[in-house]
């Protein structure tokens, strides 16, 4: 009985040395609303083809770091970007893997990023991709993106995202 004692003592002892949890008590929910600028074209393009797919667009991969506006003009304010990648991953449709960080820049959130990953059917109207991650004010964030395709002035994009975050 006394060894019991003893190791629920020290037991104690070591769950207290440890500290406090390092996730954070209070997190940000969010419902974030910008515009992504995608130029593969012209004299500074954000999104660069770095592989060609072995047959048709199948397997293209691109990287990014696209502007995000405030509004769908490019000359609106930069709230931030989105860094990452998005693959060709449909041997028919035009569906897409996305991968980014929305890194924000201003605003309340600015130095905080959420991390985006899903599946872009590029033809549907609305596309939800899942947040699952992020930084700063976001750090461990669940939530969703909604995005739609403002614009196609091939091969450059202007598509409005609402990020929902919890963290």
């Amino acid at each position: 009985m006394a060894s019991c004692k003893l190791y629920s003592v020290a037991l104690l002892v070591v769950i207290l040395a440890a500290g406090p949890a390092t996730r954070p008590v209070s997190a940000a929910s969010a419902h974030l609303h910008f515009y992504m600028h995608d130029v593969l074209t012209g004299p500074s393009p954000t999104a660069v083809q770095v592989l060609n797919g072995p047959r048709g667009h199948f397997g293209d991969t691109v990287v990014i770091d696209d502007v995000l506006t405030e509004s769908a003009s490019r000359s609106s304010s930069a709230v931030g970007r989105a860094q990452g990648h998005y693959i060709w991953a449909s041997t028919g449709n035009p569906e897409l893997l996305v991968t980014m960080n929305v890194v924000l820049t201003s605003g309340p959130y600015a130095g905080s990023s959420v991390t985006v990953v899903g599946r872009d059917d590029i033809g549907a109207p609305v596309r939800e991709l899942s947040v699952v991650g992020g930084t700063g004010r976001f750090r461990m964030a669940r939530g969703y993106v909604l995005w739609k395709t403002v614009s196609l002035d091939h091969p450059n994009a202007v598509l409005e995202l609402d990020v929902f975050v919890d963290a």
